[in-house]
């Protein structure tokens, strides 16, 4: 009886540990001021509840201070991995820094650290992403006139790697112009405000791209405002659920698709599978050769 009643208590133990009801995952987001990063939260939420693991979810609010005391809450609570999504790639270095001391595994999502040990970065590649919006709009343009850059959080490695893909499309047509690039900070008030400004100065643009949608949803506004609507192209960033209908309304040219989702659903199930097996499996497609 007793050796029975041990080997059911290992059963337990082991169905315990193969369905992560153990294991307690941090996400600590930039904002959720911003429905990209709340699709990624539910993402995220969505495969938690799947493999049964509990999810701890702070809001940054786009403060990079906050955002190292949200870690460092998480490190006291001692949860067993932290998912980031950083303010600021620079400023989130010792909050990885401080994880890593604490012998607590991070993985990066959308936006990378630039320094520390990260076992795994889920993103898309935000370097093609912004040469595809500026091969699109550049098309538009026929190759010719006048555009305007208006950038994210300029500490953010996503700012940085659509701003040099961006800029390595509009090198092939010299005969366009970016006569400025200014910061919104990812925000759709500021893009609305920063493209008032930007309009007094250049009212003869012909083109924009901005590195989200919610900054292009704001510089739309500004456009609408100023009578242009039908005189500058307006291409974004992140394909979420008002960009889209901008679109379809003919009030934005593009929007460059991510799949926030499922970034947050797979940060997810790579922390997961780490905490499991101490390792990370990255599957390569397969290929059939025939005659």
């Amino acid at each position: 009886m007793k050796r029975l009643l041990l080997f059911v208590f290992v059963l337990v133990a082991v169905a315990a540990l193969s369905f992560g009801t153990t294991y307690r995952i941090g996400l600590s987001l930039s904002t959720l001021n911003n429905p990209f990063f709340v699709t990624l939260r539910d993402g995220a939420l969505d495969q938690a509840a799947e493999l049964g693991v509990t999810v701890l979810v702070a809001d940054a609010m786009d403060s990079p201070a906050k955002q190292l005391n949200d870690i460092e809450d998480l490190i006291q609570q001692g949860v067993d991995l932290i998912i980031v999504n950083p303010t600021d790639s620079d400023a989130i270095v010792t909050a990885v820094e401080q994880a890593n001391r604490a012998g607590i595994p991070v993985i990066t999502v959308d936006r990378g650290s630039s320094g520390g040990n990260v076992i795994a970065h889920i993103a898309s590649d935000n370097v093609a992403g912004g040469r595809m919006a500026g091969e699109f709009l550049a098309e538009l343009l026929g190759g010719r006139g006048k555009v305007i850059e208006l950038q994210g959080i300029l500490g953010t490695s996503a700012a940085r790697d659509r701003g040099r893909g961006f800029a390595e499309a509009m090198a092939n047509y010299p005969g366009i112009t970016v006569v400025a690039r200014q910061t919104a900070n990812f925000n759709r008030a500021e893009g609305l405000m920063v493209m008032e400004n930007l309009l007094q100065a250049h009212p003869d643009i012909n083109g924009v791209f901005a590195q989200n949608d919610e900054m292009a949803l704001g510089a739309i506004e500004a456009i609408k405002a100023a009578g242009l609507l039908d005189k500058i192209h307006v291409v974004g960033f992140d394909a979420v659920d008002d960009a889209v209908d901008a679109v379809e309304r003919g009030e934005m040219a593009a929007t460059v698709a991510q799949q926030p989702y499922e970034m947050g659903w797979l940060s997810v199930l790579k922390a997961y599978e780490y905490l499991e097996t101490n390792t990370i499996y990255l599957p390569v497609d397969l290929r059939l050769v025939t005659k």
